[in-house]
């Protein structure tokens, strides 16, 4: 169960400048990501947010994973969490593709006795070969996240966030990445997934919540928010 009351804080003290920028006694701007957001996830939902570039989305996502914390309010998870938010911070870029997997087994509470199968999967979904060998911070940006996505989905969760991650690398591991999480999205009890990409939240989500300057506004069946969100962003003729 997730649940999430009142994100990101009240602003005793603190003087509005406009939309979600406020200024401080000793005139430091705040930004307030998140202002009242109030809901419950239970088991079996897969919920996708939606929402312009800086509407709270990814914000909303790391606190409910635990990377944030409100500054008012509280955000209750209860199961296994696995997020797809920061693919680097898996990562220890001083030590081999190798070596980062069996620091993610024991990190993962990963039995030993389930090593060669975990090292066989990041083989082949990772297609690094001789570089997994090789330290980290020789890698490209895309082969380490290659690394981290095969390494975080290497073990199913109970909650799963994701933040878009599917549009990350190129084609043909996108679509090795959209078959793995199809998997593990099949299995899990709880998915949270922020895309802009309609097609994407249709596929995976039953029902969307629409983020607009940090606050809902609108929540509900996947089809008909994703209509009223395409109708309230339509360029005009």
């Amino acid at each position: 169960v997730i649940q999430y009351f009142r994100a990101m804080g009240r602003s005793e003290g603190l003087q509005r400048m406009g939309g979600n920028f406020l200024r401080t006694a000793q005139n430091r701007v705040v930004v307030r990501a998140l202002e009242d957001i109030s809901l419950e996830l239970r088991q079996g939902d897969h919920v996708g947010l939606i929402g312009h570039n800086g509407s709270g989305k990814s914000t909303l996502l790391r606190v409910l994973g635990g990377i944030l914390h409100p500054t008012s309010g509280s955000a209750i998870l209860e199961g296994q969490t696995s997020s797809l938010l920061n693919l680097s911070s898996i990562l220890d870029p001083e030590m081999t593709g190798y070596e980062n997997i069996e620091f993610a087994r024991i990190v993962l509470g990963i039995p030993a006795r389930e090593r060669a199968a975990l090292v066989r999967e990041v083989e082949e979904l990772s297609e690094l070969g001789d570089f997994l060998s090789l330290p980290v911070r020789t890698y490209s940006s895309g082969m380490q996240v290659r690394l981290s996505f095969t390494l975080l989905m290497a073990r199913q969760p109970e909650i799963l966030l994701l933040d878009e991650v599917l549009m990350a690398g190129d084609a043909r591991f996108s679509e090795q990445a959209r078959q793995r999480v199809d998997q593990l999205r099949r299995r899990t009890g709880i998915l949270v997934f922020a895309s802009h990409v309609p097609d994407q939240l249709r596929r995976m989500c039953h029902r969307v919540i629409w983020l607009e300057h940090g606050r809902i506004r609108r929540q509900g069946e996947t089809e008909a928010v994703l209509a009223e969100y395409a109708a309230a962003n339509r360029s005009p003729a």
